[in-house]
């Protein structure tokens, strides 16, 4: 088949974690070796990553992510009914916030005027204006990173859930009559979502879905992932670590890293099941008086880090203990780990639900971290034999589905 060349608009939210979702950013990178003209287009304080990956960088004013958001309010001060209202909306705030959200569609119109609208809009999947400018630009719209699915049946829903779904369909009612536009990059339904009618790329595999297979749209395309094989030496902390010793990588991402008590709880868990426990604590700066007493408590052996390369380490990790973030999760796959998922917010809570539902790990809320089942979990995980193969079988699976090369494929067919 040949390929015509084509302009690809890659658009995201300005957070590193919205690069991912298993494979995002690297299937920017595949489209642009195979000749084809790519942009990323995002805010401007996630420039230096993509300028790091050799893709060009179109900076505009806003994405309508809002970020960072508001602080939250002490919840133990209001009623529970009224705290969970108050924990939706400021979800929906985050990718539906009306004036961002138009305000960014009008930014990437701008940008079309300014450098030749694209053939492709690929987006990650929480990026409304994305969804509604390709509507505008009359250019097809792929969504990265999440599947095509059926909206939740109203009769399931709670009921801080329909009065959320009706606030944002009303939003998004405004704004489609401020651009004169239908909606076509929208589920219909009682909860508003982003659903392009061509192309969703999920970087997992139906296995991962087996439990919503009839909610699955036929867009959906599964390509998995494939792990790379690092092209630099490894770092010295890790090459002094003898090869016999086997590792668990402890972290939360890039978010929320402020719960020091997860690190120390899951790091004694590791340690005192003979595993050497490397603690990732991100980027986000802590008081010098809060990383003393963390490092206190963590036992001797333990490696604290912000950040490490995942091309390096997973390959020598036994076990992760996670906060369920997608590329987080998709990495642990990928190599073939159990793991334990402690989701702290949003889609984190699919994730660990599908570990557990695909026997490759143990889905554990914080009442259950508190109460010491990060020992008990980490001791089952480390001696089921039966866990352990599911990891390397659904590891084979992603990476028979092609990855990132698989994905580019299926964004050249929208040609």
């Amino acid at each position: 088949m040949t390929v015509t060349m084509a302009k690809f608009w890659f658009t995201s939210a300005p957070l590193f974690s919205h690069l991912d979702w298993g494979g995002f950013l690297k299937t920017a990178q595949v489209l642009k070796s195979r000749g084809h003209d790519v942009t990323w287009v995002s805010e401007a304080s996630i420039g230096g990553a993509l300028a790091s990956a050799g893709i060009p960088f179109a900076p505009i004013r806003h994405t309508g992510w809002l970020w960072p958001p508001p602080p939250p309010p002490d919840l133990s001060t209001i009623p529970p009914q009224e705290a969970v209202m108050l924990r939706y909306r400021r979800a929906l705030d985050t990718w539906l916030s009306e004036d961002l959200v138009g305000d960014a569609v009008a930014a990437l119109i701008e940008l079309a005027d300014s450098i030749g609208k694209p053939d492709v809009i690929v987006t990650d999947p929480f990026l409304s204006a994305a969804a509604l400018a390709a509507e505008a630009l009359n250019v097809p719209l792929a969504v990265a990173g999440w599947p095509a699915q059926n909206s939740l049946n109203e009769e399931f829903l709670y009921p801080v859930q329909r009065t959320l779904g009706q606030d944002s369909s009303d939003r998004l009612t405004r704004l489609r009559k401020r651009f004169s536009l239908s909606g076509t990059n929208f589920a219909d339904g009682p909860t508003p979502s982003i659903l392009s009618p061509h192309l969703h790329i999920s970087y997992f595999s139906p296995t991962w879905y087996l439990a919503e297979e009839g909610s699955i749209l036929a867009q959906t395309r599964f390509v998995g992932g494939l792990p790379n094989s690092p092209k630099d030496a490894p770092p010295q902390w890790l090459s002094d670590i003898p090869a016999e010793l086997p590792l668990a990588l402890i972290t939360l991402g890039t978010i929320f890293t402020g719960d020091l008590g997860f690190f120390s709880w899951a790091a004694q868990a590791a340690h005192r099941l003979g595993l050497v426990p490397i603690v990732v604590i991100g980027n986000n700066p802590i008081t010098p008086e809060n990383k003393a007493g963390l490092k206190a408590a963590l036992p001797p052996s333990t490696r604290l880090l912000n950040w490490v390369s995942f091309d390096h380490v997973l390959p020598r990790i036994r076990l992760m203990i996670h906060h369920g973030g997608m590329g987080t999760t998709h990495a642990a796959v990928l190599h073939g780990i159990p793991q334990m998922v402690v989701p702290h917010a949003a889609d984190q809570r699919g994730q660990a639900r599908r570990v557990a539902q695909v026997k490759v790990g143990l889905n554990l809320t914080a009442h259950d971290v508190r109460n010491g089942a990060l020992l008990q979990g980490a001791r089952a995980l480390l001696t089921d034999a039966n866990v352990q193969q599911n990891a390397r079988d659904l590891a084979a699976e992603f990476i028979a589905l092609g990855g990132p090369p698989a994905a580019a494929d299926a964004l050249e067919t929208l040609l």
